[in-house]
């Protein structure tokens, strides 16, 4: 049995029907730094070889794995647990998303507490008798009509929150393909050539609209997110435009 150390929860298999799925969890634990794994009673005994087959690259997590016969045992030694189901169960506890779960999670870790999150078997999920031995329940906001998640599903969820609350992770990011943003000179430039030759074209029509037109334009160049290979895309569109029209 190993003992709940470090910053991370330990996440607890419980009665584990597939060895696969056991497998898959370690797989998605690892991709996301938890490396504490708990099974409780698994159907099919261990170790797993088909949960060995599975977890690839996480092996390690199943080589390392605390083996427990009750859920009782599997949490003795942790100071909050929490119990992930789909159903309301008629008991009076703490019902958390799996983003403020693991939030909590990382305020009693950074507190010194050691955490576990409990996990059903695939065919029912927990029961009340293992509902019980936690502090707060976890619940994901599903489909109401098909609510059951695969037990490496459920893991990989609540492996991802904890990674969420856990790094600084930037919402978006643009991936620059060699090139870089244009600069305000670059845009006011531009802006510069289409009036010109927009000018020339007698698109600014009739005059006493041209103003007006004219700020329009400026407002969309200044609003579009434009790279330095934007802008010279845009310069030779016009170019080429212009070189059409003079031989014609």
């Amino acid at each position: 049995m190993s003992e709940l150390k470090g910053p991370t929860p330990a996440m607890i298999l419980v009665r584990p029907q597939m060895g696969e799925n056991i497998g898959g969890a370690a797989r998605a634990m690892w991709n996301f730094g938890l490396d504490r794994m708990r099974v409780v009673a698994p159907r099919d005994g261990w170790p797993n070889p088909k949960a060995v087959a599975m977890a690839s690259g996480a092996g390690r997590l199943l080589d390392e794995a605390g083996h427990f016969e009750t859920v009782r045992e599997a949490v003795a030694d942790c100071d909050y647990v929490f119990a992930t189901t789909a159903r309301m169960r008629g008991i009076t506890k703490p019902v958390m998303t799996p983003e403020r779960a693991m939030e909590h999670a990382r305020a009693l870790i950074a507190e010194g507490r050691k955490v576990g999150v409990m996990f059903g078997p695939e065919r029912a999920g927990l029961e009340n008798e293992d509902v019980v031995e936690a502090n707060a329940i976890v619940t994901v906001p599903v489909n109401p009509e098909f609510a059951s998640l695969n037990l490496a599903q459920a893991v990989l969820l609540m492996s991802y929150e904890w990674g969420r609350q856990t790094t600084d992770a930037v919402p978006e990011v643009m991936e620059m393909a060699k090139t870089e943003w244009a600069g305000h000179i670059e845009v006011e430039k531009l802006g510069d050539h289409y009036e010109t030759v927009l000018d020339e074209a007698g698109f600014f029509f009739p005059p006493e609209k041209a103003d007006g037109m004219k700020l329009v334009l400026r407002n969309l160049w200044s609003r579009m997110p434009l790279t330095k290979s934007d802008v010279q895309v845009f310069h030779g569109m016009m170019r080429q435009m212009k070189r059409w029209k003079e031989r014609g």
